[in-house]
C-alpha cells in the first residue's frame, strides 16, 4: 500500500532558484508547444554515463541520480548558509488532484517528468514551459488493479531515448526531441490484475522493468528487454509457478520447496504468489551485479497461501542478479514467510562503509518491516540490522542466521487477531530515503503506525479483486474500540537520520502527519523534504535543524531533484 492523493512534484534547482512543477492531466487534441534545446537530449546517456555522474553533477540522468541510487547531489551552490534565498523559479500545472509520485530526469536542459495515468511531459528545465507531451492513454478500467492510486514514479533516458512504463504494463520507447514513440511492448499477462507505478533503470543496454498486483493476485517478475529493439532478453520470477511443470530455473526450484500446497482447494500459483517487484532497483558496475526488492505475498496471510508453512521465497527480499542473464546470484530475505505485507520494495543504497576498520561495499535497506539493514552487496551475507522505529512484530534480527526473531503472537489465526507495529504501511514505504557521504548519515521517511491483523475464516480467493486480510473483522475491531472511546492513535511522521555504521537515530524531526515525502541531501549541507501539511524545507543535514521552508498549500510525496543550468 504505497500511494496517496497528492497534487504535485517538486524540485529544486541548485543555482539559486527554487522549482516547483505542480502535477496533471493533458487536455485531448493538445498540441506540442516550441521545440526545447536543438540538441537530441539525454543523446550521450549510456552506462557509462551515469556511472559518471558526479563528473556532471548538473544533470539528473537516473531514478536515484546515480546507479547507487543514493539521491546525493555534488552540487553545493545553494547550503547552509544562503538557502533562505531560496524562492519559487516556475511552476507547470498537470492539472489533476490525483498521486503524483515521479522523480524528474534533466538532461541537456530538457526535464522529463511523469504524472498520473502514467501521462509524460518534457519541459524546458530553465523555464517550465512545456516541450511535448504524450499520453499512453491507459483505460481507465484498469485503475480498478492499482492498489494504490494511478501513479508514476518516472522515467528512464539511455542514447536519445525515453522509456516509459505504463499502469496496465506496456513499456514504451519515445524519441527524447520529440515525444514521438519508437515502439511499445506488453510486459504482462493481460488476464491478470498488474500495474506498472514504478520507474524502469538501463543497465548495459537492457531496459529493466517490474510490475505490481500482489493484492489482487498475481505472479511477479522483473523483465530485461532490449533498449535498441524492444525484445524480451530475460525474465526473473520471485515466486515459483505450477510445481507440476517443470521450474524455469535453479532458483525456482530451490524456491518451490519453501512453499505448500497443504491439501488447500486454492494453490499459490492460481493466487499467484505475488513478490512483485514494483519499485526499488539499483547496479553495481564494478560487481556486475542488479539489486531487486521483491514485495508481499498473495494472499497477505501464510496460512491461506502456503498452509504448511515455509519462507516463501523470494517474497519480501532482496535479490542479486547477473544483468546479462538475469542469474541468481544471491537473495536476503527480509522477512520470511511474511503475513504483514512487509515488503522488501523499499528504497535500496549501495554505498562503501567503514566498518570495524575495514571499507565495506555495502547495500542499505530499510524496508516495511522496521529493520534497517547493512548488508555485504557482494556475498549477500548480512552486516547488521537495527530497529529503526518501533516494532512488535520481532526483537531483533539473530545475526548467525540473519532471521527475524519473531514475536510468538506476531503471527495470526481465525478467530485471534493480532495488533502489530508496524502495519501494512510499512514504518517506511515508498518514497525514498537519502544517503549523505559527508555526514555518513542515511534520511528515511519514517511512519510509525499500528495495525490489526485478522485471518480469514478461509481463502476467499477472487480474481482481480483484493485478497489480503479480513477487513471486515478488523471493521468490527476498530468500530468497537470507537464505541468504547478507544479512538485509534493516527501514524506520526517522522525524519529521521540514521547512522548506518553504529545503527542508530543521529536526529530525527517530527512531521505533521505520517505521509510525507522523499528525501534529497547535497553537498551544500542540507536535505530537502516535503510533508502532507503542505511545506518543503530545507534542513541542516548534520543537526536536523529547519532553515528554510515555503508553504505549498498540498501535500506532498515525491523526492526533490537538483540540477544547474548557465
Amino acid at each position: 500500500m504505497s500511494s496517496r492523493l497528492i497534487g504535485f512534484i517538486e524540485a529544486v534547482l541548485i543555482a539559486a532558484v527554487f522549482l516547483i512543477p505542480l502535477g496533471g492531466a493533458l487536455q485531448p487534441g493538445q498540441a506540442p508547444m516550441a521545440a526545447g534545446p536543438p540538441l537530441q537530449p539525454g543523446a550521450s546517456v549510456d552506462g557509462a554515463k551515469i556511472a559518471a555522474a558526479d563528473a556532471d553533477p548538473g544533470e539528473w540522468l537516473s531514478h536515484g541520480r546515480t546507479y547507487s541510487e543514493q539521491r546525493y547531489s555534488p552540487l553545493a551552490q545553494i547550503n547552509r548558509s544562503n538557502v533562505v534565498k531560496l524562492g519559487e523559479a516556475w511552476e507547470f500545472q498537470t492539472n489533476t488532484v490525483r498521486g503524483l509520485e515521479a522523480t524528474p530526469l534533466v538532461a541537456d536542459g530538457v526535464m522529463f517528468v511523469t504524472g498520473s495515468w502514467s501521462k509524460l511531459w518534457a519541459l524546458d528545465a530553465k523555464t517550465g514551459r512545456q516541450i511535448w507531451a504524450y499520453d499512453p492513454k491507459v483505460p481507465g478500467q484498469w485503475g480498478r488493479y492499482a492498489c494504490c492510486d494511478v501513479v508514476n514514479r518516472g522515467v528512464a533516458l539511455w542514447k536519445g531515448a525515453v522509456y516509459l512504463a505504463t499502469l496496465d504494463g506496456r513499456l514504451v520507447k519515445l524519441d527524447a526531441k520529440t515525444g514521438k514513440p519508437a515502439w511499445e511492448i506488453n510486459t504482462v499477462d493481460r488476464t491478470r490484475p498488474y500495474t506498472i507505478t514504478g520507474a524502469p533503470r538501463v543497465v548495459k543496454g537492457l531496459v529493466l522493468i517490474g510490475n505490481g498486483g500482489a493484492e489482487y493476485g498475481v505472479r511477479g517478475y522483473l523483465s530485461a528487454y532490449d533498449a535498441a529493439t524492444g525484445a524480451l532478453k530475460w525474465r526473473f520470477y520471485t515466486v515459483p509457478g505450477d510445481p507440476t511443470k517443470p521450474p524455469e530455473n535453479a532458483a525456482m526450484a530451490a524456491a518451490l520447496k519453501t512453499w505448500s500446497t497443504g491439501g488447500t482447494d486454492h494453490k499459490w500459483w492460481v493466487q499467484g504468489g505475488g513478490g512483485t517487484p514494483w519499485d526499488s532497483m539499483a547496479y553495481d558496475p564494478r560487481l556486475d551485479l542488479i539489486y531487486v526488492g521483491t514485495g508481499n505475498g498473495s494472499s497477505w496471510n501464510r496460512n491461506l497461501r502456503s498452509p504448511g508453512g515455509g519462507d516463501n521465497l523470494y517474497l519480501s527480499s532482496i535479490v542479486a542478479l547477473k544483468p546479462e542473464t538475469g542469474e541468481l546470484k544471491w537473495y536476503y530475505q527480509t522477512t520470511p514467510g511474511d503475513d504483514w505485507d512487509y515488503t522488501a520494495t523499499q528504497h535500496i543504497i549501495l554505498a562503501d562503509l567503514k566498518i570495524d576498520g575495514v571499507m565495506r561495499h555495502v547495500l542499505m535497506q530499510a524496508p516495511k518491516n522496521g529493520f534497517f539493514y547493512v548488508i555485504d552487496r557482494e556475498t549477500g551475507k548480512l552486516i547488521s540490522a537495527r530497529p529503526y522505529t518501533t516494532i512488535t512484530w520481532a526483537s531483533g534480527v539473530d545475526m548467525k542466521t540473519g532471521r527475524p526473531i519473531e514475536n510468538p503472537s506476531a503471527r495470526y489465526k481465525t478467530g485471534a487477531p493480532s495488533a502489530q507495529i508496524p502495519g501494512p504501511i510499512g514504518a517506511h514505504n515508498w518514497q525514498p530515503m537519502a544517503f549523505n557521504p559527508q555526514t555518513g548519515l542515511v534520511y528515511i521517511p519514517v511512519i510509525d503506525g499500528n495495525f490489526i491483523y485478522a485471518q480469514q475464516p478461509k481463502l476467499a480467493y477472487e480474481p482481480g479483486a483484493w485478497n489480503v486480510s479480513d477487513f471486515a473483522q478488523l471493521g468490527h475491531i476498530v468500530m468497537g474500540a470507537i464505541l468504547k472511546g478507544q479512538v485509534p492513535a493516527p501514524a506520526k511522521g517522522f525524519i529521521r537520520a540514521w547512522d548506518p555504521v553504529a545503527q542508530k537515530m543521529v536526529w530525527q524531526v517530527a512531521m505533521s502527519g505520517g505521509w510525507n515525502s522523499g528525501m534529497l541531501t547535497t553537498a551544500g549541507g542540507l536535505l530537502f523534504a516535503g510533508g502532507s501539511d503542505g511545506f518543503f524545507a530545507a534542513y541542516d543535514a548534520k543537526t536536523g535543524a529547519k532553515l528554510w521552508s515555503i508553504d505549498l498549500k498540498t501535500g506532498m510525496t515525491a523526492p526533490a531533484i537538483t540540477y544547474t543550468l548557465d
